[in-house]
């Protein structure tokens, strides 16, 4: 074994064409030279707290293999945070961590030792390869005094209907940190022709068909990651993420699908799509999945100015009625056993919101709170996969902030791939007295494709729901700008995403002033 370093915990693997391993030990890690770069599928922040964040990459230098290109060991990897960018003496802290091939060969460091409310640049080293880097904010002291805050809304990013121009867009922000509510992927087959009211080819297509196996997701994530615009917004800010529905089935909830499949048989989807997931998102051991379960709802704080309540409104909640029939109604909207959040994630979120004393109060989610009217001039019709879906539990949560007088509650929303904002009550079919509440949904990156500015039944959509102010159905993401009087929301659109030159416009700025919860033009 002359002339093999081992000095680094005890083994070198070299991986040339043959792929040749040497092994010392049974707790030997495994340092590597690479023939491909294995961080094709770039960096990310995120969790982000007053003294670090966690920082995340996977290992993959033949990223759409079933291997990654990677052996079936563990393998070393560095990682280094600074206060500059070019590292150098501004390095704060550094360290080892393991990739490890239980888990993709994925990392997730939960950096410490931090100063609060500053910027830092992360990068990982595995072998004799470096990654690019990151950047990311850690959050200001619990209770401090805070200015402002600017933060990113943002997800539903379908990978065969455009390109992701937004996250390019997005990553020139000077932001915070960015909230995605959910649809990183998109689990079905691939498809060379869109199949729509208007049918189209797509631009991209997945690669293989549905995904059901860890294996599967792995690969349909790496090909969403591989994109260099999304790398670009993952390395610009932190990311607080949550799942919708397409990170493992479409319109799943609990332990059902769609197709009525048996839930025993769904577990195990739902646990390989909830590993892939921890995989490539840059959560905190918390969230570490068991099995076919995940703790995904959680909290932020930002000083004294806001409190972000991350939740899950898939996990806990039942069955959708009106055999989740869009535009449809019937009794089962009025069921008085259903859940969204179910027990245990209400009662936190309501406690949360009771103990609060930050300025304003966000419940950052998936579906919209607003019982919108879907069949303006026809039968009262909702959406049933919303919170108009299941009256009583949204009733629930309205009543408490109103009767406990929670003041400057913020709803912050996506799924809906169209842009609205509009201000919450009892019974949006009833809108009398001051609003509750505001939500503004943000569209989507690219699901739907190019969209547009307004539909046709747009008037008439707008007159049969007074409490919606705004509705627009482009493309693009969300700009909160928070101050201790005001916040502002920023509609950012593109004009197309067909291709990746598309002009990023604000189709309209709308403000809440603290302690009222009714939407203005700003």
């Amino acid at each position: 074994m002359a002339g093999i370093d081992l000095s680094r915990r005890g083994l070198l693997l070299t991986v040339a064409a043959g792929g040749a391993t040497l092994v010392a030990g049974r707790q030997a890690m495994a340092q590597m030279v690479f023939e491909d770069n294995p961080f094709q599928l770039g960096v990310a922040a995120g969790d982000p707290l007053p003294d670090g964040f966690v920082i995340w990459t996977r290992l993959a230098p033949r990223p759409l293999e079933p291997d990654h290109g990677m052996p079936s060991q563990p393998v070393a990897v560095s990682w280094e945070v600074a206060t500059e960018q070019g590292f150098g003496d501004s390095v704060v802290q550094k360290g080892d961590t393991v990739a490890r091939p239980e888990l993709g060969h994925a990392v997730h460091v939960e950096v410490g030792g931090l100063e609060p409310g500053r910027p830092y640049f992360y990068r990982f080293t595995a072998g004799r390869e470096r990654s690019g880097t990151g950047r990311a904010k850690t959050t200001p002291v619990v209770g401090s005094a805070l200015a402002a805050v600017k933060f990113g809304v943002l997800g539903c990013q379908a990978y065969e209907s455009g390109h992701y121009t937004a996250h390019r867009k997005i990553a020139g922000e000077d932001l915070d940190f960015i909230y995605c509510y959910g649809d990183y992927i998109y689990e079905g087959r691939g498809n060379r022709v869109y199949g729509g009211l208007e049918p189209r080819e797509n631009l991209r297509t997945h690669i293989g068909g549905e995904v059901y196996t860890v294996t599967d997701y792995r690969q349909r994530y790496a090909q969403y990651k591989m994109d260099t615009d999304l790398q670009a917004s993952h390395a610009s800010a932190a990311w607080f993420t949550v799942w919708d529905d397409h990170e493992i089935d479409n319109n799943w909830v609990s332990d059902l699908d769609q197709d009525g499949t048996d839930p025993q048989i769904f577990a195990l989807r739902q646990a390989a799509a909830m590993q892939a997931y921890y995989e490539h998102m840059p959560l905190r051991k918390s969230s570490f999945p068991r099995g076919s379960a995940m703790q995904l709802y959680r909290r932020a704080q930002y000083g004294n100015l806001l409190d972000l309540n991350l939740l899950d409104t898939r996990q806990f909640r039942t069955d959708q009625p009106c055999q989740d029939r869009f535009n449809s109604g019937c009794d089962g909207i009025n069921d008085r056993t259903a859940q969204v959040l179910g027990e245990a994630q209400e009662a936190w979120l309501l406690n949360n919101l009771d103990r609060s004393e930050a300025t304003w109060k966000v419940l950052a989610q998936q579906i919209m709170v607003m019982d919108l009217d879907r069949n303006p001039g026809e039968d009262y019709g909702v959406n049933t996969d919303s919170w108009a879906g299941y009256r009583v539990p949204r009733e629930r949560l309205l009543r408490h902030i109103r009767d406990r007088r929670i003041a400057n509650t913020v709803v912050l929303t996506g799924d809906e791939h169209q842009n609205y904002a509009g201000e919450l009550y009892l019974d949006g079919r009833n809108p009398e007295g001051a609003p509750i509440a505001t939500e503004f949904v943000s569209t989507s990156i690219s699901s739907g494709g190019d969209g547009q500015d307004q539909r046709p039944d747009q008037a008439q959509f707008l007159s049969a729901n007074p409490q919606l102010k705004f509705r627009n159905s482009q493309r693009g993401y969300v700009i909160c700008d928070v101050t201790p009087e005001r916040w502002q929301t920023e509609f950012k659109v593109l004009d197309q995403i067909q291709d990746r030159n598309g002009v990023l416009t604000t189709r309209e700025t709308l403000a809440v002033e603290a302690g009222d919860a009714r939407l203005t033009a700003a």
